[in-house]
């Protein structure tokens, strides 16, 4: 069998076609209400990393296919899946040709057409833009239109897997007309575009308060006339997970509440009370720290957290990073934030099962014996304190995170134990809107990453890891020339890392490309560039009187919100 067909037999498993007819006419069940306890702060994922931005807007900009709630491929702007077989691919597997359903118009009346993706296409590779999402258009030569409805996607070098760019929630496209004067530098500067992109999704933007409240309204130009059931909706930030969570399953005032990262035993009282229940997706999600290579200190200016800064005085000692791994015992961690909800994990890639590595296993069992006599080995020695110290400099972190009452619960024990082993901690959390919002001008946002160490949990579009681990290559690292744009928020660096990254772009079985990806994972792992906690589930609320919700673990949650309405 030809290499090509090997690869896409294997890869697009069960492509479908996607909608399923929703049960009401388009605006007749009201409004939609739903709450994410960490505001939206931009409505324009290419300018955040953030899980909160990336599912706002994909309620109103959208890719040419997405992954469905099993894993699998389906259109969503393209009439259909290329493949080798109908096409689509080519055989030499350096190009991909989309065809644009019929009739397609932007919220505004205009056609969508092969130009808008061409613009998108530069906006992400533009210089100085600070794209975070530039992993998608890794290998990209050039984006063409073929005629109107048609774009061709050609590749440096042959793709295997070529669903990169215009794929999934994070790689949208943009209409040009909009945002024509917002290449490269310019982009942040577009504020009307930015909070209120022009899309083909069931939804526009009437009204964006960043930080605070979205509202929209049913697009009148959605490509099917009896959707979306709703006529407005509205996302409202702030507070946090808990109050979220009974504002949907107590008092019934939301009808969904995402990324309930609430205690086990405290979402269970909740749901006593009837009103909704907790929907569960396993998919890519890791909650990690960070261990941050460059050293952080405030003199250091613009250079903070940068290679111009030089290493960090501590945790370039690998010594440092292992022992910081070994002296965590996830098991509590789980057991006290996430129950069923999560199980520990030395991964960063931990599904799907074909890519789990077990050759990273050695963190998963605490061993404060091994990380201590690791420090002592590398000279590292207890003061009268009990902190440890070597050459004037002291193993003293500050360990940032996002506000939320399991992530404070977790700083709490791993300082404990990390005190163990004579490290001591400065524990610090940020507002979830300001730390995920990916504002340049802020100090505070995890991708400058302004502290020694750092948790959150990321994970990826679809189940093809390619583009989620290009994002560790040293060219995704943000900085200001960027714009603190960037996807290796860790600031790894490893030239054959880089070189592995693109060895899994040229190959195509499936069962080779999985390897490659083990061989990535535990490059991450072993290196300490990120300590690997917990596999999470992404829970998430829902009103029992909803109906139509796919709990997606591999796009976004609201990837088929224009099928949601009201039980009648």
């Amino acid at each position: 069998m030809h290499k090509a067909r090997i690869l896409l037999a294997a890869s697009v498993a069960a492509i479908a076609l996607s909608g399923t007819p929703a049960l009401a006419e388009r605006g007749t069940d009201g409004e939609l209400k739903i709450i994410f306890w960490q505001a939206i702060s931009t409505m324009n994922p290419y300018l955040s990393g953030g899980t909160k931005e990336v599912y706002g807007a994909s309620m109103v900009i959208e890719p040419l296919a997405r992954y469905d709630e099993t894993g699998n491929l389906v259109p969503m702007l393209a009439a259909e899946i290329p493949t080798v077989e109908n096409g689509g691919v080519s055989a030499d597997l350096k190009s991909i040709t989309w065809k644009l359903k019929p009739d397609l118009k932007w919220s505004d009346g205009t056609p969508v057409t092969a130009d808008d993706a061409i613009f998108t296409w530069k906006y992400c590779t533009a210089p100085d833009g600070g794209c975070a999402q530039a992993a998608y258009y890794e290998g990209v030569s050039n984006v063409e239109a073929i005629d109107a409805s048609t774009i061709k996607v050609s590749f440096s070098e042959p793709k295997p897997y070529p669903y990169s760019a215009f794929v999934g929630a994070q790689s949208p496209i943009i209409q040009a007309a909009q945002f024509k004067d917002c290449l490269g530098a310019k982009a942040p500067e577009c504020t009307s575009a930015n909070f209120g992109p022009i899309g083909t999704g069931p939804f526009v933007v009437k009204e964006f308060k960043p930080n605070d409240v979205v509202s929209f309204e049913a697009n009148p130009n959605y490509r099917d006339a009896a959707k979306p059931a709703f006529a407005t909706a509205i996302i409202k930030g702030g507070g946090d997970a808990a109050s979220a969570a009974r504002a949907v399953l107590e008092t019934g005032e939301f009808d969904y509440a995402w990324n309930m990262q609430v205690e086990p035993e405290v979402l269970a009282q909740m749901m006593a009370a009837g009103k909704g229940k907790i929907e569960v997706a396993f998919g890519t999600q890791v909650e990690r720290i960070d261990v941050n290579p460059y050293a952080v200190d405030a003199s250091l200016g613009d250079k903070r957290s940068t290679k111009e800064a030089g290493p960090h005085p501590a945790l370039s000692d690998p010594a440092v990073r292992k022992a910081l791994s070994l002296a965590i015992d996830r098991d509590i961690i789980n057991e006290a934030g996430y129950g069923d909800n999560g199980k520990p994990t030395c991964n960063i890639l931990p599904a799907p099962d074909i890519y789990v590595s077990t050759n990273v296993d050695w963190c998963l069992k605490q061993d404060l014996d091994a990380a201590n006599k690791l420090l002592d080995d590398a000279g590292w020695v207890k003061g009268s304190d009990g902190i440890r110290e070597k050459n004037g400099v002291k193993l003293s972190f500050l360990y940032q995170t996002s506000t939320n009452s399991v992530r404070q619960a977790t700083q709490a024990l791993v300082k404990d134990m990390w005190a163990q082993i004579g490290v001591a901690s400065e524990l610090r959390n940020i507002s979830a809107n300001v730390f995920f919002g990916g504002d340049p001008a802020s100090p505070d946002t995890f991708q400058k990453f302004y502290a020694d160490v750092q948790m959150y949990t990321n994970n990826f579009d679809g189940t093809d890891p390619e583009k989620y681990m290009a994002g560790w290559m040293c060219d995704k690292i943000p900085s200001p020339a960027s714009g603190w744009q960037g996807e290796n928020i860790v600031r790894y660096c490893n030239p054959e890392y880089d070189a592995l990254v693109k060895e899994l772009g040229k190959t195509g079985k499936l069962e080779e490309r999985a390897e490659i990806a083990k061989k990535l994972n535990d490059m991450l792992s072993n290196d300490v560039a990120q300590i690997p906690l917990i596999h999470r589930g992404q829970p998430s609320a829902v009103s029992a009187t909803l109906e139509g919700v796919k709990m997606n673990a591999w796009d976004s949650e609201l990837w088929n919100v224009a099928d949601w309405s009201r039980k009648k």
